[in-house]
């Protein structure tokens, strides 16, 4: 079994080290920054949604409101129509009668 020599580290390498180390973190803190604004477009984005489901909500309510109103507009014309329906046919029924 081969058994690998054993490096020595000297307190320059050490520092070498720290140094190397240090300069991966400030690298991953550069990323993590930019994930961060990347999170704040998204965030910016959903508010934009947000928004235009709020707005589509307030229209569909108007326009299912205009649908209520336009359906009992129709309900009373459709009783108008019957009632002059019938009185037209008494008038004609009382006309032959008479």
């Amino acid at each position: 079994m081969a058994v690998m020599a054993r490096e020595s580290w000297t307190d320059e390498r050490i520092d070498d080290f720290k140094e190397n180390v240090n300069q991966r973190f400030d690298q991953v803190d550069k990323r993590f920054d930019q994930v961060d604004q990347r999170f704040d477009l998204v965030d910016k984005r959903f508010e934009l949604v947000d928004k235009r489901f709020e707005l589509v909500e307030k229209q569909i309510a108007e326009v299912k409101g205009e649908v209520k109103e336009l359906r009992q507009t129709m309900i009373q014309g459709f009783f108008v129509l019957v009632g002059i329906q019938a009185t037209s046919t008494l008038t004609i029924a009382g006309l032959i009668v008479f």
